[in-house]
């Protein structure tokens, strides 16, 4: 009798704490099935059932998900799943900042290939016009909007700036295809640049370019803007809103994810352009360019409102939730930087740390810049026919977008077993150990010619694949890991040196690197006679580049560690 007593108990003690488990989970029908044998032990321990207080709908919904895992059995196929889901605050944050990222990509692949087609088959153009455009018209152009975006920092919050500035490029890019372009032909001084091209001696033949671009201004303008889309909307407002509410951590494992938006936007903005040409194809209007241009500028200003609205959205349910954005975040985006322009040259010239950004940024745009010349050169004598040319980059483009997105992926490991600083080398030194290869082959082809023979090839194709695999595998790092460790960096900044800091860097420094390599290239041609002749100084060249970039990204990897530690301890 005794035993079966205390085995009564026991059970009896084990259905009252299933039913109250039950109970605080708001089950209420689960009471009702096990009142009967409860309720006398609730009694001897001074407990009424009716009395048990019943949880907020919130609490309530998060013990039941937690007993539906505690169902799926320990490690179960659920609580799997649900742990590697972000944090519902986190979604609520990166959700719409990588939306804004596709569209402002989309637009910006839309802008790039409409203004090289204008600038290329102008009146009086030619391919030869974009170097002269790039040092000469987009540089200038980037040094005197950084000094305009300076100002409005002084006077402005970043939620104004940010909506004004992209506002004004969509003004300007929707006025352009409705306005500017229809009318061109008045407002480029054709006749007067004919007559002076006329009038030029033979020895002055080569300012035939530079004349273009007057010839052409209106599309000079459209060129330089779409630029400063990539260098201003991309880099200086997306990025440095994005540094503003996402912390280090969080950078860490989705600004590598940003990268698959980009290479969807790609995917997208491509179908886009080939279904406005098949338009053109089949138009009967007298011009047929001027109505895709129309549609390829809606398809950049409807982009733009949709950033436009997702940044509203986020400063109206985002970034009022301390749960998304610390409001150290919130009101150091809403403060108005105080330095004036001079004080900020100093300052910034000052900043170890800002000096080290920017020759990264630097070093990249030279780097780049210099292999890929030589190589499009060997390219060009591998494939003379233009059919060829185009089917070779055709699979080059092919392979850059796969190898980007298993690069993506392969991001978010290097940052989380081996952290920023191996990060940030990864670039300079894929770009070192494949450009020695590539030159390698250009300088040495002939002694080289028994082992590339033995592979079934020559040593000008060799060159063309090594230096695919060597532009393929630089810019996918590029993406992947160079642009989200930049970013990175900017976060620990005071607000001061990520207004004005990252505008120097990014809007000033991604023209010059480019600027900077076609000036080096151009020095080299005239003082060897021609390209082939300078590539052994072009390759010493980039390898003591590469040398200044490594050495610089160190420097930032002590400084960036340094400044995360300091972030912490005052956290």
């Amino acid at each position: 009798l005794r035993a079966h007593t205390h085995i009564h108990t026991h059970m009896n003690m084990r259905v009252l704490r299933l039913t109250a488990a039950l109970y605080l989970a708001g089950h209420a029908h689960a009471l009702a099935l096990a009142r009967a044998p409860v309720a006398p032990l609730a009694a001897a321990y001074g407990m009424r059932p009716q009395a048990m207080p019943r949880l907020a709908p919130a609490r309530s919904a998060q013990l039941s998900m937690q007993a539906a895992a505690a169902g799926d059995g320990k490690g179960g196929p659920l609580a799997k799943l649900r742990a590697k889901l972000p944090p519902p605050a986190e979604l609520k944050k990166v959700t719409p900042l990588g939306a804004m990222f596709f569209f402002i990509l989309f637009a910006y692949t839309i802008l790039r290939d409409t203004k090289d087609v204008l600038v290329v088959t102008a009146p009086g153009s030619g391919a030869e016009i974009i170097p002269f455009l790039k040092t000469y018209v987009n540089l200038p152009g980037a040094i005197g909007f950084t000094v305009f975006y300076s100002w409005l920092s002084n006077k402005f919050s970043q939620q104004q700036v940010f909506t004004g500035l992209v506002s004004t490029f969509i003004a300007f890019f929707t006025l352009f295809a409705f306005v500017i372009y229809p009318n061109a032909a008045a407002l480029h001084p054709t006749a007067a640049v004919d007559g002076i091209v006329a009038a030029l001696p033979a020895a002055l033949a080569g300012l035939s370019a530079p004349l273009a671009i007057i010839r052409n201004w209106t599309y000079a303008v459209f060129y330089t803007m779409a630029e400063l889309w990539g260098s201003v909307v991309v880099s200086l407002l997306f990025w440095g809103f994005a540094n503003q509410v996402t912390k280090v951590e969080e950078a860490k494992r989705y600004y590598p994810l940003f990268g698959l938006g980009a290479n969807v936007a790609l995917i997208f903005s491509g179908l886009y352009v080939r279904f406005v040409s098949g338009l053109r194809r089949t138009s009967t209007a007298a011009d047929p360019w001027a109505g895709s241009l129309k549609l390829l500028m809606g398809g950049v200003s409807a982009a733009g409102l949709v950033v436009l609205a997702l940044f509203q959205y986020m400063q109206k349910k985002v970034m009022t939730d301390p749960e998304c954005v610390p409001p150290s975040a919130v009101k150091q985006s809403k403060t108005k930087t105080s330095m004036g322009i001079k004080e900020s040259a100093a300052y910034l010239a000052s900043s170890p740390y800002i000096r080290d950004l920017a020759t990264l940024v630097i070093c990249y745009g030279m780097s780049i810049n210099i292999v890929e010349v030589s190589w499009k050169a060997k390219l060009k004598a591998a494939f003379p026919n233009p059919n060829d040319y185009s089917e070779f980059m055709g699979a080059f483009s092919s392979c850059t977008g796969a190898v980007t997105l298993f690069m993506m992926l392969a991001g978010q490991r290097i940052f989380k077993y081996f952290g920023w600083g191996a990060a940030a080398l990864v670039t300079p030194t894929m770009l070192f150990i494949t450009g020695a290869i590539f030159f390698s082959l250009i300088l040495f082809g002939g002694s080289l010619s028994p082992l590339v023979a033995a592979l079934g090839t020559t040593p000008l194709m060799l060159a063309v694949v090594v230096g695919a695999a060597q532009n393929i595998l630089s810019k996918s790092s590029k993406y992947s890991l160079f642009d989200p460790c930049k970013e990175m960096a900017y976060i620990p900044l005071d607000a001061e040196a990520k207004t004005k800091g990252k505008a120097a860097v990014d809007v000033i420094g991604n023209p010059l690197g480019k600027s900077g390599g076609s000036l080096l290239q151009q020095a080299m041609i005239f003082s060897v006679g021609s390209l082939a002749a300078s590539t052994p100084y072009l390759a010493g060249c980039l390898f003591v580049i590469i040398a200044v970039w490594l050495r610089a990204a160190r420097s930032l990897n002590t400084q960036f560690t340094a400044a995360m530690a300091e972030e912490g301890a005052e956290a």
